[in-house]
């Protein structure tokens, strides 16, 4: 060492360290020249006062390579050259004066400031040349060379912008790889960790790189050229004088010597990359072998030339930024470059991505002040979710918080909470700033924020974002859970005590103060000290002067009522338990008593504890009431204990406990269930709840956000509450559709005028759920009201059979007295048992005799029946008595009929309904009356055959069916049909069965299919009922204003109705509406077949002649006498290509779409006199259809099945053309 580096002042190097706060430590404990400090350890810098990690690293280090270094090697001669001194940047006490060279390169950087250079010469005086000799530092510290380590620490990240200083560049020729005689001239830089090649001295990056660890050999080859050497490769480079090249030669070998050297880099080391692998590079057309890595990205040709440490360039992430552009696509940009990568995969770019955003953050961030910060143990966890490592702060509250919850605090407005990162704002962390947060600290900060806070409304770390942001709004805005101030409400006496309190060094109770109302900028009664701020300051508080500082803007918190926020009634309970251990899955196998620990429970303040023993003070394990997320009641004698619940934490745990008395199991579960339960979802706890807990769920009406739900499972019946509404309920053996979308884990429940999404946040309670709320959605025995029920609470099999046989059956010879096969039917028995909601019958996979026999099973095996075991003796007493007076006998009928329970009388008045509707087509199916009475009499009163008066009883149902039931005559109203509608395609999921009156339009049935699947209707939605034929190719789409029933019938077994949307009704009325007055439609081109090679015009003098007539004139024709001619108003027009045609069916061809469109739209605005769409769209014509109730005159159901011949001959209410409606008639008589 020089005695000018020994002598060096400390103060100036600790200013090259960025330390310069620690000069009077240093100075008071005696070290005031380099010399002295040579010797120093972690242990005497602590002494001295330098706590951090970081900070002490860094002066080791400098130390180590100025000192202990220098000592293991002889002073060459080159150092006693002034030159080569200059050139190494050696310099003494003060800086020699730049040479000519040296002042141009400056320049050349825009660096020509004096003061710059001096402290440029000094940084590199005392730490870059001390790369020559840091053999040690980089074995021991990792410095950042990429094949080396990879991932640099974060506390040492503050050192790179010195271990990255150049240590000598200068103009090179380089002789490329290949071996060439020629060379290339290139701007060549060393730094302690790569040699860099640059095609100009302007370029920041590079076009190869070599590193330093890897170099084995540094020569001097033949004239003014040397040689650098690695395990793989060796580059020769010439430079322009004999100096000049031994310059080159003396850096490099010691900048290389006594490091660890390097024959391959490992990529799956411990030490590797934060994430590597192959990217396109726009415009290369070729794939880089690309590595992020800390603060930086490198690029490779390949995986090789990373493994020897040869690479392209890197790139410094402090100044970029990455934006997406397309599917696989992303930029890194940079104000010198912009990079745009491919990825492999759309995945893999999101990976690639939040890799390369990790680097910048880690590029902009400094952990100094976190570390500090964190000192403080409770600074460690989130102030709102305990979620550890907080990297954000609100500077004005005094809370340290997590990400998560710092965006919900940006959300509240810098005038109430000021956000600032422990990491990137450096310059916002005074010194003063970070003691204040030090003797706050979270749990002090809290004493006053969350003094009050329901543990049912304490967030944890996986709480959701619509948690976080009711807690955040709750605690810091409306302040609903701070300590309220003993003056709070007078604000005279807060100012006063704030005046009096910055006066001392409590500054939580100046916290509390200004949250409690205390006007920061109030009036301190002195001329000197205005001020509160004034008042600190003069007092020399400068912590109570920060805080004050933090909140002179900031707004005061929302006016509540003096009384504290009230917590939710205190539970304690305690007693003994057994329990079982701890589970991550759901228990599906009985426990036997031996697997359950008898333990010690306790229930206070929110915090359920179990300990080995009541003599034990120390629990084994606690949840508090915030962890809770559900809480489950077994049935009776699953487990070896009688009675068992289930406990369901936050952190997908289970927890079994049992009991044999069933009295302690209830008073446990209302203790945990009223802890963790929000007072507003109190009604819940009122219930006898198999399950209770909350979930995130979605409706109907908004599925953008999620919101929190809180669930009670009660029998068949799920009662909901979502904040700010009533406790509903959903019958969920009256839903229309129950799924499960495991890839999204989502469960959808679909119900009369609602659909509800609950999303599985948590796989293990979620998958619990689905299962309790599909068994409770199922069969739940073997009674009638146990049964899936549909909205008319008539059992789902009982109706799915119906109108089976309605549409396939009615004319099948012997329906209900023929048998089925017995195998099929004990299966479709069983399938409907397990869920008859997901079961559809259709024709051809399921034989009709199989479905009527598993009708009749039903009801034979129902418990109780459908008349009941307490009446059915009165209806058989009823159908034995002879009354000559047949009125009489219909009155005591309705009398029975009436004192049924609501789902008997509804089930048997659809089954009546049924079997009336079969007795009017006893000419084909043989089953009249009589026959119907004999088949269901024993079915229906489960007796064994031999009493005729079960069989005289359905018999009177049926011939008295009108007046029994009270139906209206079937007269009033027309008979409705049922028919498959399809939604969009033609598939089982979007099947539809639609009772059709004669009356609906094709808009009330597009409407009322929409209404089931709960489709919204957009200003711009033209949903139209679609006629589609798919053995011709061919639709039409309905107007909307056509009856539905006429088409129904006038289809084939090839043909049917789909609600799909209208692709160009748009375009339809915005061409009517710009050719609406127009006189001429001016000569069209078409296609005229079946003989197609013939072309005609059609000649349309004005628009009355086409609304009169639609005539084809042939070309060859000069005569203005038309070929053929037919009323537009009778034309039926498809979309299509139908085949094989026979006349008089024609088709004609346009040139274009749009030209097909105009065609169409001049037909349906003729025949439908211009009202070709609702005027006021569908929005406004979307009215709430009646549910048809299950008169006869309402159900009068005819098949739309079998041969045209055999649907034709059904439909008693059209006239003989089949394609027009005439008056409603009787069908029966």
């Amino acid at each position: 060492m020089s005695q000018s580096e020994s002598c060096a002042n400390v103060g100036e190097w600790l200013g090259v360290l960025r330390l310069e706060q620690y000069c009077d430590a240093f100075q008071s404990a005696g070290y005031a020249t380099l010399q002295q400090c040579r010797s120093l350890t972690p242990e005497q810098l602590e002494c001295i006062g330098i706590t951090l990690p970081g900070h002490q690293r860094r002066i080791l280090a400098s130390l180590n390579k100025t000192h202990g270094n220098r000592d293991a090697h002889a002073v060459g001669p080159c150092e006693r050259s002034e030159e080569k001194g200059r050139a190494e940047f050696l310099g003494a006490d003060r800086p020699l004066p730049a040479t000519p060279h040296e002042k141009s390169l400056l320049q050349d950087n825009g660096l020509c400031d004096v003061s710059f250079f001096f402290l440029f010469c000094l940084c590199v005086s005392v730490c870059a040349r001390t790369y020559r000799y840091e053999g040690t530092l980089h074995s021991q510290q990792g410095s950042f060379y990429l094949p080396n380590t990879g991932v640099l620490a974060s506390t040492m990240k503050e050192d790179t912008s010195q271990l990255s200083a150049v240590i000598k560049m200068g103009w090179l020729d380089k002789n490329p790889p290949q071996g060439a005689i020629y060379y290339q001239r290139r701007w060549v830089k060393l730094d302690a960790d790569y040699l860099r090649y640059f095609d100009t001295d302007k370029d920041v990056y590079s076009k190869g790189i070599i590193s330093t660890a890897f170099i084995t050999n540094v020569t001097t080859v033949g004239e003014l050229k040397f040689e650098v050497v690695t395990n793989n490769r060796t580059f020769i480079f010439r430079a322009e004088s004999e100096a000049e090249r031994n310059e080159w030669v003396t850096v490099l070998q010691d900048c290389t010597s006594g490091r660890q050297r390097h024959t391959v880099m490992n990529p799956g080391s411990p030490l590797a990359p934060d994430y590597q692998g192959y990217l396109e590079l726009k415009g290369l057309r070729s794939k880089l072998y690309t590595v992020v890595a800390s603060d930086k990205v490198f690029l490779y040709k390949n995986i090789d030339d990373y493994r020897i440490g040869l690479g392209i360039t890197s790139i410094e992430m402090n100044v970029g930024n990455i934006k997406v552009s397309d599917r696989r696509s992303f930029d890194l940009t940079t104000p010198y470059r912009i990079f745009s990568f491919i990825a492999e995969s759309e995945q893999m770019r999101e990976q690639w991505v939040n890799a390369m955003r990790d680097a910048i953050g880690e590029a902009l961030s400094n952990s100094e002040v976190a570390e500090r910060i964190w000192a403080e143990s409770s600074n460690s966890l989130c102030a709102d979710c305990e979620a550890s490592k907080p990297e954000w702060a609100a500077i004005n509250l005094c809370v340290v918080v997590c990400k998560q919850c710092a965006g919900e605090h940006r959300g509240l407005g810098p005038s109430i909470s000021k956000v600032r990162s422990l990491k990137m704002d450096k310059k916002v962390w005074t010194e003063e700033l970070i003691q204040l947060f030090l003797v706050i600290g979270n749990e002090r900060a809290n004493s006053f924020w969350a003094a009050n806070v329901p543990p049912s409304e304490a967030l944890s770390p996986s709480s959701c974002s619509e948690e976080r942001r009711r807690f955040i709004s709750n605690k810091y805005r409306q302040g609903k859970y701070r300590r309220y101030h003993a003056l709070y409400g007078n604000q005279m006496e807060l100012n006063h005590a704030l005046c009096i309190n910055v006066q001392c060094s409590d500054v939580l109770e100046t916290l509390s103060l200004i949250f409690c109302g205390a006007d920061v900028n109030c009036s301190a009664g002195l001329d000197s000290q205005p001020t509160p701020l004034s008042l600190a300051t003069a007092h020399s508080q400068p912590l109570q002067a920060e805080l004050l500082n933090h909140n002179l803007n900031t707004e005061e918190v929302d006016a509540m009522d003096p009384e504290p926020y009230p917590l939710p009634p205190s539970v304690s309970h305690n007693g003994f338990l057994f329990k079982t251990g701890s589970m991550a899955r759901p228990v599906t196998e009985r426990k036997a008593k031996e697997e359950f620990s008898r333990r010690w429970c306790t229930l206070n303040d929110g915090v359920f504890s179990y300990y080995e023993s009541d003599k034990n003070s120390n629990p084994n394990g606690a949840l508090k009431a915030s962890e809770i997320v559900c809480l489950a009641v077994d049935n009776d004698d699953k487990h070896g204990y009688d009675c068992t619940f289930e406990i369901y934490s936050e952190s997908e745990r289970l927890y079994l406990f049992g009991t044999d008395d069933s009295e302690v199991r209830s008073q446990w579960v209302k203790s945990i269930a009223k802890t963790f339960i929000p007072v507003s979802a109190e009604p819940l706890l009122r219930l006898s709840f198999e399950r209770i807990g909350k979930l995130m769920c979605k409706d109907g009406l908004n599925l953008q956000r999620s919101k929190v739900g809180w669930f009670a499972l009660e029998g068949s019946v799920l009662h909901v509450y979502l904040e700010g509404s009533q406790v509903e309920e959903i019958h969920l053996r009256k839903l229309n559709e129950l799924s499960i979308q495991q890839d999204n884990e989502v469960m959808v429940l679909v119900g009369k005028g609602r659909t509800l999404y609950i999303e599985g946040k948590r796989k293990l309670d979620f998958s619990c759920w689905c299962t309790a709320i599909q068994a409770a959605a199922g069969s739940g025995g073997d009674t009638l009201h146990e049964q899936q029920l549909t909205e008319t609470d008539i059992p789902v099999i009982v109706d799915s059979c119906i109108n089976y046989i309605t549409q396939c059956g009615m004319v099948s010879e012997g329906i209900y007295r023929k048998s089925g096969v017995n195998s099929r039917v004990a299966a479709l028995c069983e399938r409907f048992r397990r869920d008859a909601r997901s079961l559809c019958l259709r024709e051809g996979e399921h034989q009709v005799d199989d479905v009527s026999n598993t009708l009749k099973r039903f009801f034979r095996e129902l418990d109780e029946g459908v008349f009941t075991k307490q009446e059915f003796q009165s209806w058989l007493s009823t159908a034995s008595k002879t009354i000559q007076d047949e009125s009489t006998k219909i009155s005591e009928y309705k009398h029975l009929l009436n004192k049924l329970p609501h789902v008997n009388k509804a089930t048997l008045q659809a089954l009546i309904n049924h079997l009336y509707c079969v007795q009017h087509f006893s000419d084909e199916n043989q089953m009249n009356n009589h026959n119907l009475a004999i088949v269901f009499g024993p079915t229906l009163f489960q007796t064994d055959g031999k009493d005729y008066a079960a069989g005289r009883a359905i018999e009177d149902l049926i011939e008295h069916y009108k007046l029994i039931f009270e139906v209206s005559p079937p007269s009033e109203r027309g008979g409705d049909f049922i028919c498959t509608v399809y939604l969009e395609e033609k598939a089982p999921s979007a099947e539809k069965h639609v009772k059709i009156p004669g009356s609906m339009t094709a808009l009330e049935l597009t409407l009322e299919i929409l209404d089931q699947r709960n489709i919204p209707i957009k200003d711009k939605d033209y949903w139209s009922c679609w006629e589609i034929c798919c053995k011709e190719e061919m639709e039409r789409p309905l107007h909307y204003q056509e009856r539905v029933l006429p088409i129904v019938h006038s289809v084939g077994t090839e043909s049917h109705l789909l609600i799909k949307k209208h692709p160009a009704m748009e375009a339809i009325t915005l061409y009517l509406c710009k050719y609406k007055t127009t006189e001429s439609l001016g000569a069209k081109h078409l296609g005229f077949g079946p003989h197609q090679h013939t072309f005609i015009f059609l000649f349309v003098k004005s628009f009355m002649d086409l609304l009169n007539h639609f005539s084809f004139f042939p070309t060859v024709c000069q005569s203005n006498r038309p070929e053929r001619e037919w009323p537009v108003k009778n034309l039926k027009v498809y979309l299509g290509i139908k085949k094989k045609l026979r006349p008089p069916t024609w088709y004609l061809c346009c040139e274009t779409q749009s030209e097909m469109r105009e065609w169409y739209a001049t037909f349906l605005s003729i025949q439908y006199d211009g009202n070709v769409w609702p005027q006021d769209g569908l929005q406004h014509k979307r009215v709430s259809r009646e549910l048809p109730d299950t008169r006869h005159g309402n159900v009068s159901l005819i098949p739309l099945r079998g041969s045209e011949n055999e649907m034709r001959n059904s439909v008693a209410a059209f006239s003989q053309d089949q394609l027009a409606v005439s008056q409603s008639t009787n069908h029966w008589e």
